[in-house]
């Protein structure tokens, strides 16, 4: 008797690959404080809130071993693009992680506000 196969349904438009070992050696190094693996603060940066994750638009995956073992660095993979792995040094900002992975946030993410205050223009000149 076979059984039959299921199919379920994940709405991720992107998927990133972590080298599990790298990050366990760095103990950190990530996030706002410094203190989070790559892979956590990548899906912190990419999750819309809470909720079932397989409607996020992107996945990150931790996977084992990719024998790159950089030094205070993790390796890490676009799926969209295994030509290219990225070695992501110790506190690289996540906006420049997410770039150089060619990941894009998605709207309603949590992103810190603008610490730049918006100024409009001078008003023109009456003639």
């Amino acid at each position: 008797m076979s059984r039959r196969i299921k199919q379920v349904r994940a709405d991720w438009a992107e998927v990133v690959l972590v080298c599990r070992k790298c990050s366990k050696k760095l103990d950190g190094g990530f996030g706002a404080k410094g203190d989070k693996s790559l892979a956590k603060a990548l899906r912190r940066e990419l999750r819309g809130g809470k909720g079932d994750h397989r409607k996020d638009g992107a996945a990150v995956i931790e996977v084992d071993c990719l024998d790159i073992c950089p030094k205070d660095a993790v390796v890490a993979v676009n799926a969209a693009d295994p030509k290219t792995w990225r070695v992501i040094p110790r506190g690289t900002a996540m906006p420049e992680v997410l770039d150089s992975l060619g990941v894009k946030r998605r709207s309603g993410s949590r992103t810190p506000p603008d610490p730049r205050p918006t100024v409009s223009p001078p008003p023109l000149p009456a003639e």
